[in-house]
C-alpha cells in the first residue's frame, strides 16, 4: 500500500524537532551536528534569532498579496541584490527550478525578440544539477534523471565537463546559451578553475552569446564570495539563484543584465507566491547579514580551517577517503569506501552530511558554524570513518 506521502525519497530514520544554529535536535533527544544544512539552505543556521525576529514582525502584518500589487519588501531585496551585484534587474521564485525554467525562457525569448527564432541551443555540462522540472531535467540530461518521463525539452547540448575543445566546436549559429555551475554539486563538488570560467565568459563574449550561472548551491556566501563567480572577476548574462537566500524559508530568484532580460516584458512570465512579502523580508535581512565584508572574511577564515583539519582527517583514513575539495564552505569528501556508508555511520556518530555523485560526501554547514562546532565535527567525522574502516 502506497504511503500517504509519495515515496519518491528514501529517507534516513530520523525525526528532527528543532534546530540550534549548527544543530539538530532528534525526537529522541540526541544533538546532531548538521554539516549539511539542508542541502545548503540554511546558511545562517537553524533559528536564526535575526530571521527569527523578521519572520514574526512580517507574519503579523502581511503574508501574501500576489504580484498583483506593489510589494515592498520584494523591491527592497531586488534593490539589494542590484546594489551587490552584476544584475540590474531580479524576478523572485519559489525555488531553484523555477529559477532555471526561468532563465532557460529568458535566454530564448532574447534572441527570439533579436528575430533569431531559431537561436534556441543551451549547452550544459555532464555531472549538472539544474533542478527536476521538464527543463531542469532536459539541460542535466543524465539518464538517472530523464529515465521514464517521456520527451525531453529539445534544444540542450551536453558536454563533457571541461572539454574546452568541445565547447567550442559545439557553438553554432543556433547556440543561445552556456549555462554551468561554477561548483558543482550534486555531481560531487567540482569547482571549474578561474581560468575556465574566464575562458567561458571571453567565448560567450566572441560569439555574442549568453552566459546563465547556477548559483543556486554554490552562491551566497557559501564559497567565501557572495557568489562564486566573483572568485574569478567576471560576471555572467543571467544567474539562477535560491537555497541560501531565504536563509531557509523558500526563495529563489534570477539575476540579470538589462540587456539579457530584455525581452521579458510584462505578460511574458509570472508566479503567484514568488516574491510574496513574507519571503522576501527573510530574504532581505539574509542578503544583509552575508554581503557584509566581515561576515565574508569569517567565512573565509573558518573555510581555511576546517579545510585543514578535513586534509587531517584524509591522512589519517587512506582507506576511507581519498581527497578534500571544493571551495570555501562548500566541500566534498572524495572516498574510496562507499560514500553513503559513510554518511551512515555519520548518523550513528551524531554528524550530518549529504551524499553526492563521483563517490563523494558533501560538507555545507551553516556558515556560522564556530571554531569549536568545526573541531567537534572532526571528531565525529573521524569516529565515521573508523566505523566503515572496521567494517
Amino acid at each position: 500500500m502506497i504511503s500517504s506521502v509519495l515515496p519518491t525519497y528514501s529517507r534516513a530514520p530520523l525525526h528532527f524537532v528543532k534546530g540550534e544554529g549548527t544543530w539538530l535536535i532528534e525526537a529522541d533527544g540526541r544533538r546532531f551536528l548538521d554539516l549539511g544544512s539542508g542541502i545548503a539552505v540554511n546558511a545562517l543556521g537553524h533559528a536564526n534569532p535575526e530571521l527569527v525576529e523578521t519572520l514574526t514582525q512580517q507574519a503579523q502584518n502581511l503574508w501574501h498579496v500576489s504580484n498583483l500589487y506593489q510589494i515592498p519588501q520584494q523591491q527592497e531585496l531586488a534593490d539589494r541584490l542590484v546594489d551587490a551585484t552584476f544584475a540590474d534587474t531580479v524576478f523572485f521564485t519559489n525555488s531553484g527550478t523555477e529559477a532555471c525554467e526561468l532563465a532557460v525562457k529568458m535566454a530564448r525569448k532574447y534572441w527570439y525578440e533579436k528575430q533569431q527564432p531559431d537561436r534556441v541551443e543551451i549547452i550544459t555540462f555532464d555531472g549538472s544539477f539544474h533542478g527536476r522540472s521538464s527543463a531542469g531535467i532536459a539541460a542535466a540530461g543524465s539518464e538517472k534523471m530523464t529515465k521514464g518521463f517521456g520527451p525531453l525539452l529539445p534544444g540542450f547540448v551536453h558536454l563533457a565537463w571541461g572539454d574546452h575543445d568541445a565547447i567550442k566546436a559545439a557553438i553554432t549559429e543556433n547556440t543561445a546559451a552556456i549555462m554551468i555551475e561554477p561548483v558543482q554539486g550534486e555531481g560531487g563538488i567540482r569547482p571549474l578553475p578561474d581560468h575556465c570560467l574566464k575562458g567561458l565568459r571571453d567565448l560567450c563574449d566572441a560569439h555574442g552569446i549568453l552566459l546563465i550561472l547556477d548559483e543556486v548551491q554554490c552562491g551566497m556566501g557559501r564559497t567565501g564570495k557572495l557568489f562564486a563567480h566573483e572568485w574569478s572577476g567576471i560576471t555572467p548574462d543571467i544567474m539562477m539563484v535560491a537555497k541560501g537566500i531565504g536563509g531557509g524559508f523558500p526563495l529563489g530568484a534570477v539575476l540579470a543584465t538589462e540587456n539579457a532580460a530584455s525581452g521579458m516584458t510584462a505578460g511574458t512570465h509570472g508566479s503567484t507566491y514568488g516574491g510574496n512579502p513574507l519571503a522576501c523580508a527573510v530574504g532581505a535581512k539574509v542578503v544583509s547579514i552575508i554581503a557584509d565584508d566581515t561576515f565574508l572574511g569569517e567565512v573565509n577564515r573558518k573555510a581555511a580551517l576546517l579545510r585543514q583539519k578535513l586534509e587531517g582527517l584524509v591522512a589519517a583514513h587512506p582507506d576511507v577517503f581519498e581527497s578534500v575539495r571544493g571551495s570555501g564552505m562548500m566541500i566534498g569528501l572524495k572516498c574510496k569506501a562507499v560514500n553513503m556508508d559513510i554518511v551512515n555511520a555519520g548518523y550513528a556518530a551524531q554528524v550530518i552530511t549529504v551524499p553526492a555523485g563521483d563517490n563523494v560526501i558533501r560538507l555545507l554547514p551553516p556558515l556560522t558554524i564556530t571554531d569549536a562546532e568545526i573541531g567537534e565535527s572532526i571528531k565525529r567525522l573521524d569516529i565515521a570513518a573508523s566505523a566503515v574502516a572496521a567494517q
